[in-house]
Parts: structure tokens; sequence; C-alpha cells
């Protein structure tokens, strides 16, 4: 019993997710305080907006730019923490002159790997708690995907009714003009057959 309510405190506490809109020339930062060793991971994904794009940011505690990137609709970042400080997770809009952009995105932070050898020093770390917490790591993994994979399916959704009810809009386009177009020329020929009469 007492695992089972390790593996769900492991869950809940291991993982943020969150949607967000950020407004054109906005940028919306996120602060994560961890001990060096720490494995950290970012994963978003632009599910409204524009051109579904949206600039990126990672900084370490000491200003050092660990990974960025512009006009990205994706990505999936991991790294290890090689010192103590907040690190900061930022996205920015700036490049948008009046989109708002809505990005879904998760932070996961891992336990310190002090903390693992510590325990496993002590005896205390068995094999039956490794292999729960590399259980839980591959569910939250599964989770992430889950999220990912919905996400894309409503973006693709929209866009696919969005196409749909362009193709539908130019076919009745279509029709009208067709439709003019014969009764255009039934009136030309009709006049152009008529016989008329001099007195």
């Amino acid at each position: 019993m007492n695992h089972i309510c390790f593996v769900i405190l492991l869950l809940i506490g291991c993982t943020n997710a969150y949607y967000m809109t950020i407004d054109a020339h906005a940028e919306e930062c996120f602060f994560e305080k961890v001990s060096a060793g720490t494995k950290l991971g970012l994963t978003f994904e632009v599910a409204e907006g524009g051109f579904l794009d949206i600039d990126f940011n990672i900084v370490g505690p000491n200003g050092q730019t660990i990974e960025s990137g512009e006009r990205a609709s994706n990505g999936k970042y991991a790294f290890k923490a090689d010192m103590d400080g907040v690190y900061t997770y930022c996205f920015s809009n700036k490049m948008s002159t009046m989109t708002p952009k809505i990005v879904m995105f998760t932070i996961d932070v891992g336990e310190p790997t002090a903390e693992l050898h510590q325990d496993a020093a002590n005896g205390n770390h068995t094999k039956l708690e490794e292999m729960i917490k590399e259980l839980s790591g591959a569910l939250r993994t599964v989770k992430h995907e889950q999220d990912y994979m919905n996400l894309r399916e409503r973006v693709h959704r929209t866009i696919n009714e969005s196409t749909n009810s362009r193709v539908v809009m130019w076919s009745f386009f279509e029709a009208f003009v067709l439709l003019t177009m014969t009764a255009g020329q039934v009136y030309y020929l009709k006049r152009f057959f008529e016989v008329r009469r001099v007195v």
C-alpha cells in the first residue's frame, strides 16, 4: 500500500501541464527552481493562432541560453541541470502583429541524482522502488504523448473543418455563377432568335 501511495505522489508532483494564451507582442515566462543534477524537460505545441508558430527560450541560472528557437510550432527538449538555481522557460509572440497564440506546454522535473545516490548508499533504495520510479516516468511519458496527440488531432480537425467550409462556399459560388451564366445565355439566345416585325 505504501508503494501505491508513493507512485501517486510521484505522478502528482513531477509534472506541470498548462494551456496559455499569449497575446500579440507579448512574452510569457515560467520559472523552476531546481538543484544540480535534476532532469528537466519541456514539451510544447502551438494549438491555435496565426501560422501556429512561437519563439521560445530556455535560460539557466547563470543567464546562459540552454535551448532557443524561432517560429517553432512544437518541440520536445530534455536536459540535466548543471547547477542549482532558477531555470526560466519563455514563450514569445513578439513577431505577431495582431494574432494571439494558444500554447500547450508541459514542464517535467525529475528527482535530483544526488538523492537517488544517497538512498542507494543508505540501503533504502530497493529494486522495487527503482522499478516504480521507472514505471512512473514511463507513465508520465505516455500521458504527455496522449496530450500531444489530442492536441494534434484538435489542430488538424480545425484545419480540416476550415478547409471543408471553404470548399463548400466555393462550390456554392461556382453553382451561382453557373446558374447566372445559364440564365444569361438563355436570355441572349432567346433575343437572338426573336423575329422582329417592321410595321
